[in-house]
């Protein structure tokens, strides 16, 4: 009996390990979990140059936030032809309007305040109005923690961005994945891709490209095996932004098993292919770059399945 109970445990244990390798499956030998390498180009700081201070938000700014949203007033809204965007709306001195995904419309609502702010100027509500093209029943206003009245196109808070200079500029289309140039039905404007689709690289081949088209990575030094494990943490995720979960259904030619999202020690919530962390580069500041790829001997491309593209074996 005593042989018998101590087989039927060990293949109950057995069976548990094979449900766990079923549902995050990793690579032998790709595995190191000692601290973080996120490359050779690395300066002082140990991550390497960037240009966004690590406010997240994608623009330098040093000063204290407005006391009021945006300071300028929106005057006339018009609606001009961009060439990439197709129609966008811009305030009344031609400055493209933007709105920020992690905001709602129903009900309005901005959670961009503090060095977001700073980053992404709120458009007041105050004195806005509509030139052809634009429904004047879509405008509106929220109010924010500030207690200030921000303007809202259907719902979505509007938002000027620090890096547009002169009118025509649309530097904050795509921003960090979350930042969008606005329709004049207050709709993101341009084309969107699936949140994760493959993309073939002349050089790379099937890669895994984000919403905006731009490359997806890996860390090797990361974990998938029992659960996804993310090891690039503080200075690092300014080099390195994770990518943000995206339903099953919101993907084209991604494997879907190990297709899922989990949430950070530090809060924030990252998308998996495979199981396995994935990110985007600050390097890479057009769809179809891939500088990071081959970074500190630690950072490489994905394929469609998941694994590492190019890694040594």
């Amino acid at each position: 009996m005593k042989t018998s109970w101590r087989s039927a445990s060990l293949v109950a244990t057995a069976a548990a390990v094979l449900a766990l390798t079923t549902a995050c499956g990793q690579e032998s030998g790709t595995q190191s979990p000692g601290s973080q390498n996120v490359g050779a180009t690395a300066a002082a700081g140990g991550y390497g140059s960037v240009t966004d201070p690590g406010n997240g938000y994608g623009a330098d700014s040093t000063g204290a936030p407005s006391a009021s949203p945006g300071g300028q007033p929106a005057g006339q809204l018009g609606v001009v032809e961009n060439a990439k965007l197709g129609k966008i709306v811009t305030d009344g001195t031609g400055l493209t309007l933007y709105r920020f995904d992690q905001d709602t419309a129903e009900p309005p609502k901005s959670t961009c305040d503090g060095d977001c702010a700073k980053a992404w100027p709120p458009v007041p509500a105050e004195g806005a109005t509509v030139a052809s093209g634009i429904d004047k029943s879509l405008l509106g206003e929220v109010t924010r923690a500030d207690g200030t009245k921000q303007l809202t196109i259907a719902g979505w808070p509007m938002y000027r961005y620090a890096k547009d200079t002169k009118a025509g500029d649309a530097n904050g289309q795509g921003v960090k994945g979350t930042w969008f140039a606005t329709a004049p039905t207050g709709k993101k404007a341009g084309a969107t891709l699936p949140g994760l689709s493959v993309r073939n690289d002349p050089k790379l081949g099937p890669i895994v490209v984000d919403k905006n088209g731009m490359t997806v990575y890996r860390f090797m030094k990361d974990e998938a095996w029992p659960k996804p494990v993310s090891r690039c943490t503080g200075a690092c995720l300014e080099k390195w932004p994770v990518v943000a979960p995206v339903s099953a259904e919101d993907t084209k030619g991604v494997k879907k098993k190990g297709l899922m999202g989990f949430t950070r020690p530090d809060g924030e919530k990252q998308m998996t292919v495979n199981c396995w962390p994935i990110y985007t580069f600050s390097g890479d500041t057009a769809p179809g770059e891939t500088n990071g790829q081959g970074v500190g001997g630690t950072w490489y491309a994905v394929s469609p399945d998941g694994k590492p593209v190019g890694a040594p074996k």
